[in-house]
């Protein structure tokens, strides 16, 4: 196999807030059989797995956790109403909310306190929205792109809201549409630093002249996408995989041509399985080169 390069983006894998989540979770397991969460804690299923052989139970709602359990706040937070209902019934309760969600969070309950027109910008079927959504006292409307903004009615005053995964190009865009719907329009950047970092890290990398990027993560996790919709939209052949499994089968045929290789990972997914599939990427070649990564 020919010399190759092997390029990885400066800044791949867990974030803060999932890192924080995932070892106090993994600490609490080590010194107890189990623990809950409501929903699977990270959008990555080979590192739920590995959580759930350790003694990790997911339930789907909160009325499936018995009474006096111990429950984790994923870090995409969760609802006023679920947390209360927990409480209520002797559940300790451990909030793991990432403090970007958290910070969110208080932003939408604040301003819908003030009778601002909320309005969240992301994926409404996603538990962050969901849980924002639950922080608010009064209607919320959530649109994913700035075609969905223009059906907003015109109201005296909108505050926009993010969710922490979005590109900041669409956040402008909606924002742009928005303006004109209202007599006042509040913005709230509130997506993350680290989601940030990775995109620009993904745009740089593409800037390079890769002849294709693997991305690594799971195929439900919303910033990973993010990514790979970056890549896609710059003209890059991209292959996104959740594990070295699914890398392996399509090895050959993908990494045929290609001497510069980008790679990337997004903010769900575990070191371990970064380094699996730079392994893979590394057998067998004769002669590589890795430059980039700073976390």
């Amino acid at each position: 196999m020919p010399n190759k390069k092997i390029i990885i983006a400066e800044n791949s894998g867990f974030c803060f807030g999932v890192k924080r989540a995932v070892d106090a979770i993994s600490n609490a397991l080590e010194n107890n059989s189990h623990v809950w969460t409501i929903g699977l804690p990270i959008h990555n299923p080979q590192e739920v797995e590995r959580l759930k052989n350790m003694g990790l139970m997911v339930a789907d709602n909160a009325n499936e956790i018995p009474d006096g359990e111990k429950v984790f706040i994923r870090a995409h937070g969760e609802s006023l109403s679920v947390i209360e209902n927990l409480k209520a019934r002797n559940i300790k309760v451990i909030d793991m909310t990432c403090p970007f969600v958290k910070k969110a969070q208080g932003m939408a309950a604040d301003l819908s306190q003030k009778n601002y027109h909320v309005i969240l910008l992301g994926d409404r079927n996603h538990p962050e929205i969901k849980g924002i959504i639950g922080h608010c006292s009064q209607s919320v409307e959530v649109v994913a792109n700035e075609a969905e903004a223009e059906n907003i009615t015109h109201q005296n005053r909108i505050a926009l809201i993010s969710q922490t995964t979005q590109q900041e190009e669409m956040l402008s865009k909606v924002s742009s549409v928005l303006v004109k719907k209202c007599s006042e329009l509040h913005i709230c950047n509130t997506i993350c630093r680290a989601t940030a970092e990775r995109q620009n890290a993904v745009k740089e990398l593409v800037k390079k002249g890769v002849d294709g990027v693997i991305l690594i993560g799971g195929k439900s996790s919303a910033n990973t996408g993010k990514l790979r919709d970056i890549i896609f939209n710059a003209g890059v052949n991209v292959l996104w995989v959740e594990d070295v499994k699914e890398f392996e089968a399509q090895k050959n045929s993908w990494l045929e041509n290609k001497n510069l290789i980008g790679i990337a990972a997004g903010a769900s997914t575990p070191e371990w399985l970064i380094i699996d599939v730079v392994n893979a990427v590394t057998r067998g070649i004769d002669s590589y080169e890795s430059a980039g990564r700073k976390n």
